[in-house]
């Protein structure tokens, strides 16, 4: 009798090993083969889970980006006797990928992005990420201070995020002083909106 395999749990595994290559050398150093060498499975399971590259990194993408939201939302969920304001600092600091531990999935993050710029498959699965945080973020901000512009605010702070998780990656900001930019700007956010 053959052997049952997850397909799921197959993919998730080819996925892994996307993210391993791409932290290491770029998404350019991705290829099928160094991927199926990586995750430990055949060329074959590899193209039988994914007809093409694109469609192997659309889904890497989106795990990526499906395990930053778990971790916002678990975020959410393990502290809701805090304020809207801390959770939404909280919240942002999960985005922004500053901690060590959030190293590498920044750095493939930031791989994906720059690949995103020229591949429309990417770039969708990113816009859908962004619309996601950011609808959860203006509820926080709605929550947190009286703006007229909830949207607006997140958008912002999403783009703060992101560039401080540049900044932390080439070296020009510790992760202490992206944190301390991005407390900054909440506090103006609050001050702002509760004059």
């Amino acid at each position: 009798m053959p052997k049952q395999v997850d397909h799921g749990s197959r993919r998730r595994q080819i996925a892994e090993a996307v993210c391993q290559l791409a932290d290491e050398s770029g998404l350019e150093g991705v290829t099928l083969r160094d991927v199926a060498a990586r995750a430990k499975v055949s060329m074959g399971a590899v193209q039988r889970c994914f007809g093409t590259k694109e469609e192997m990194l659309a889904f890497a993408l989106s795990d990526i980006g499906e395990r930053i939201a778990a971790r916002v939302a678990a975020r959410l969920v393990a502290s809701p006797a805090q304020s809207a304001r801390s959770t939404l600092g909280h919240a942002a600091a999960e985005v922004s990928l500053l901690r060590e531990e959030h190293r590498a999935e920044a750095r493939v993050w930031l791989a994906f992005m720059a690949q995103a710029a020229v591949s429309p498959a990417l770039a969708g699965i990113l816009r859908t990420n962004y619309t996601g945080l950011q609808t959860v973020f203006a509820r926080l901000v709605a929550d947190a201070c009286d703006t007229p512009d909830p949207d607006r605010a997140a958008r912002t702070l999403l783009a703060l995020a992101d560039g401080l998780t540049t900044h932390v990656l080439i070296g020009h900001l510790s992760p202490a002083a992206a944190l301390d930019v991005l407390d900054g700007h909440l506090h103006r956010l609050w001050a702002e909106r509760t004059r």
